[in-house]
């Protein structure tokens, strides 16, 4: 069994490095022609099923990746919505800094131990996005491929289990819009991480594909 989880493609919020958490905000132009890119790289590659986020950012990025003619594969999962950032929603990091900056702080050092303002943990995204990840997976066989379309903060803490190591540890990795991490496995329990984090279909080796704002 094989999972492509990509991320979403870049959002005007994404560029403008505003917290979007589950602000249903809709690609750029940009983000529109990562997706494409996307498609274009998986143009050949069989795909049995795909999920994603309910969010227009990551449908729209599930459905350009697919294309017409693998359309009806598409499924939604409001499990797999990004982080609540309750408050933060909307806001710029130096705004945030301004009103609850020891928690921002926290979030740089110790994210596994914030609780969003009226939002959410990153243990409380797990406890969705997990079962969500094993739901899709439900059936497939061997020769199999599952296309997931999530967030950074889901993509991270469903990386940080299967690689086993803490959430503490979340930003030990990127994760760049339309980014795939290739995932193989007999079953969702015993999964090995392939690729990470590879954006080859639009950003060079050394390049930078990164946002602004989690």
């Amino acid at each position: 069994m094989r999972i492509l989880l990509a991320r979403h493609g870049e959002t005007p919020w994404n560029a403008e490095g505003r917290y979007q958490g589950q602000e249903d905000i809709p690609l750029s132009p940009v983000g529109e022609a990562q997706a494409r890119s996307l498609g274009e790289r998986l143009a050949d590659v069989p795909i049995t099923r795909a999920v994603a986020s309910p969010l227009s950012r990551a449908r729209h990025t599930a459905e350009l990746a697919l294309g017409d003619a693998r359309a009806h594969l598409l499924t939604l999962d409001p499990a797999l919505m990004e982080i609540a950032h309750g408050t933060w929603e909307g806001l710029l990091a130096s705004e945030i800094r301004e009103r609850d900056g020891e928690r921002l702080q926290a979030w740089r050092d110790a994210p596994h131990e914030v609780l969003m303002p009226q939002g959410e943990s990153l243990q409380h995204v797990f406890d969705r996005a997990w079962p969500a990840l094993a739901r899709a997976c439900e059936g497939l066989g061997a020769d199999d491929t599952l296309l997931v379309v999530a967030h950074d903060a889901v993509n991270r803490v469903l990386l940080c289990h299967v690689l086993g190591i803490p959430f503490a540890r979340l930003w030990t990795f990127r994760q760049a819009p339309t980014t795939i991490n290739l995932l193989e496995g007999p079953d969702v329990d015993h999964l090995d991480v392939v690729r990470l984090n590879d954006c080859a279909h639009h950003t060079p080796f050394f390049g930078e594909a990164v946002h602004r704002a989690l």
